[in-house]
């Protein structure tokens, strides 16, 4: 079942609101065979959300903005997108027979993603500029004209995406000593603490985590305290210089006595590889952001290796292959029979 089956009670739905259901969330905890104990850690998992609907976790908040939506009598949604949220916005628009508008930054969209939204019927505009641009030509269009907005300003979208904090209790029984994630426009930190909050008070965990997010080197403006004009990073999911969640960042950060650091994109993607190729887990750029990050903080002493800490892969990485295809090794090409492949690898 979907998240508005699943986590009904938690979610501000009622009997008029209708059930969309592309069986997101319940995705895997998976816990680390590798990389954990080669760290030193009592316990690292990594939850991922690769493995939801359209790929990312976008589906869970998605699910409930397009019911909210369609309770409202919508049936026009329109959303601003480097990637994931065009996809998931626009095979939950297809699902419905809704009609779905996408606004990306032009030449800056993940092109897997792109041909996903275009398959689900999505009309995708170009914008010149940034995403931050095409946010802001989004916003006043759902202020000017009838069509519902989903991006992360939408509060329903919080509101699904906080179902994946409620699924790592359930799985672990208790809350984490850390949760590490991406941070760009920050919704997805907003969510995840009012999550392990609502847990918290309702009994369901005596504790609560402490929230660690990544940024980019190049577009890290809640590290610098600032917008960045022109983000630049290879981790285009988190390429955001203006977050339009700024402030539930920093007060998961605050009240959580976390942190949200910068990595660089040599990090990024070197996390990436190791990830893959210690777990099996392809994640998308941004995904090996706060793994890197937990790897400087440990060497750092910042987080404690006896502890359980999670790490959110909020996509798969057949988002943007070419980024991780620039850092291994490509195939071998060979005339011959078995042998002579097998003499070119040392068998």
């Amino acid at each position: 079942m979907g998240v508005i089956a699943r986590y009904r009670e938690h979610l501000p739905v009622s009997d008029s609101t209708p059930v969309v259901d592309l069986r997101e969330g319940s995705t895997p905890l998976v816990r680390s065979r590798n990389i954990g104990p080669a760290l030193g850690l009592k316990a690292l998992y990594f939850k991922y959300e690769g493995l939801n609907p359209t790929g990312s976790f976008k589906d869970r908040g998605m699910a409930v903005a397009v019911a909210k939506a369609m309770e409202r009598g919508a049936r026009v949604l329109v959303c601003a997108s480097t990637g994931n949220t065009s996809a998931s916005a626009a095979a939950y628009a297809a699902s419905q027979r809704l009609r779905a508008i996408v606004v990306v930054p032009a030449g800056e969209i993940a092109l897997n993603k792109l041909s996903q939204a275009l398959m689900y019927g999505a009309k995708v505009i170009a914008l010149r500029g940034n995403f931050d641009a095409a946010l802001t030509v989004v916003r006043e269009l759902a202020e000017q004209y009838p069509v519902a907005l989903v991006n992360s300003v939408n509060p329903y979208r919080i509101e699904g995406q906080k179902t994946a904090a409620f699924e790592i209790v359930d799985e672990l029984g208790e809350a984490p000593d850390y949760l590490v994630l991406p941070v760009g426009n920050a919704g997805n930190i907003t969510a995840y603490w009012k999550g392990f909050r609502e847990y918290h008070l309702g009994g369901r965990s005596k504790r609560l985590p402490r929230m660690v997010g990544a940024q980019a080197e190049g577009a890290a403006p809640i590290v610098v305290g600032s917008p960045v004009e022109n983000p630049k990073t290879i981790a285009s999911a988190i390429k955001i210089g203006n977050p339009a969640s700024w402030e539930g960042a920093t007060t998961a950060r605050d009240e959580s006595g976390g942190l949200i650091e910068a990595v660089t994109d040599s990090e990024i993607l070197a996390a990436q590889v190791r990830l893959a190729s210690s777990e099996g887990l392809f994640a998308e750029p941004a995904s090996a952001a706060p793994l890197a990050l937990l790897f400087r903080l440990l060497r750092e002493g910042k987080v404690e290796r006896d502890s359980t800490t999670v790490v959110v892969l909020t996509g798969t990485g057949l988002k943007d292959p070419d980024a991780a295809l620039g850092n291994v090794e490509p195939p071998v090409e060979l005339d011959g029979d078995a042998r002579s492949i097998a003499k070119a690898l040392k068998l």
